[in-house]
C-alpha cells in the first residue's frame, strides 16, 4: 500500500466518526434473519464489528487493500471470539457470487451494502450486478438491505465546482489538525458526480501534510434501486427513507431498500 492509500483510509474513518446512525438498523435486521452475514464493501469494518460482536459470522467484501487493513486494525481490538467471526475476501463486488472463498461462506440470511458504497460502481450494469450478487448469494427467504443517498436537485445543482469547507476534525490517531474540503461537478447525461477530496493536516503553526482524493459517484433513483431488486429476483419488502426505516416522502434524501429473495428460490 502506498502512504497516500493509507492516509486517505485513515481520513475516510475520520469522515465517519461522525456516526452515520445506520449500525443499529442493520443489528435489527440480524436480530430478525440470523446469520451468516454478507457485507459488500465492507471496508474498515465499521458495521461489521459490532456484527460480530454482537454474535454473528460476518463475510465481508472489498476491493481497497487499505481500507481492509484498517478492517482488520479494528478487528484486533475486538475479543478473540469476535473478531474470529469475520472473513475478510479482497474481491469485486459484483463478481463476489462468483468466488469460492465467499460462496464457501454462504448461503447468506442477509446481504448488506451500506451507506452509498452502490455509488461506487459507474454504470447501471455493475449497479445491477451487485444486487444479482446479493440475490445468488442469499439463502432462500434471506434479506438484502441497501442503503443510498439520493440528492435533491438543489445538491446536484450545487455540483458546479464550487470549494466548501466540510469540517475540521483532530485525529485521534496521529493528534493532527484535520481539514476536509470538497469540490464536485455533476453531469446529467450519466448522472456521474466527480468528487475531488482534500484532506488537510498537520499540527497547528506547521504547514500542513495534503491528501486529495478524486472518485466518481453515479447517482440513481429509487425507482432504479427497486428495479435493480426486481432485475436480481428479489422482492421488495420495503422502501424506506431512513435509517429507522420510515417512510419515503418527497424529498426524502436516502432510499434504505429491503428485498428479500423468495422462499422458494
Amino acid at each position: 500500500m502506498s502512504a497516500a492509500a493509507d492516509a486517505i483510509a485513515r481520513l475516510y474513518d475520520l469522515d465517519l466518526s461522525v456516526d452515520p446512525g445506520d449500525v443499529e438498523l442493520y443489528e435489527a435486521l440480524a436480530k430478525r434473519t440470523g446469520g451468516p452475514i454478507l457485507e459488500l464493501a465492507i471496508g474498515s469494518c465499521r458495521i461489521a464489528g459490532p456484527l460480530a460482536e454482537a454474535g454473528y459470522r460476518v463475510v465481508g467484501v472489498d476491493i481497497d487493500e487499505a481500507m481492509m487493513a484498517r478492517g482488520r486494525a479494528r478487528l484486533a481490538t475486538l475479543r478473540v471470539a469476535a473478531a474470529a467471526r469475520v472473513e475478510m475476501v479482497q474481491a469485486d463486488m459484483t463478481q463476489a457470487a462468483d468466488n469460492a472463498q465467499v460462496v464457501g461462506g454462504g448461503p447468506y440470511q442477509l446481504a448488506i451494502l451500506a451507506l452509498n458504497s452502490i455509488l461506487i460502481l459507474t454504470t447501471p450494469d455493475l449497479q445491477r450486478a451487485a444486487l444479482r450478487s446479493m440475490a445468488r448469494l442469499l439463502a432462500p427467504g434471506g434479506l438484502a438491505v441497501v442503503d443510498v443517498w439520493l440528492p435533491v436537485p438543489a445538491d446536484l445543482t450545487a455540483f458546479d465546482g464550487r470549494l466548501s469547507l466540510d469540517w475540521l476534525r483532530t485525529d485521534p490517531e496521529s493528534g493532527f489538525e484535520v481539514t476536509k474540503s470538497s469540490a464536485a461537478w455533476f453531469d446529467p447525461t450519466s448522472r456521474i458526480v466527480t468528487l475531488i477530496t482534500t484532506f488537510e493536516e498537520g499540527a497547528p503553526g506547521t504547514a500542513p501534510i495534503r491528501w486529495t482524493r478524486q472518485d466518481a459517484l453515479r447517482m440513481l433513483t429509487a425507482d432504479e434501486l427497486v428495479g435493480y431488486a426486481a432485475d436480481a429476483g428479489l422482492q421488495v419488502e420495503r422502501l424506506a427513507g431512513d435509517h429507522e426505516l420510515g417512510p419515503m416522502h418527497p424529498g426524502s434524501d436516502r432510499a434504505v431498500l429491503l428485498a428479500r429473495k423468495p422462499p422458494s428460490a
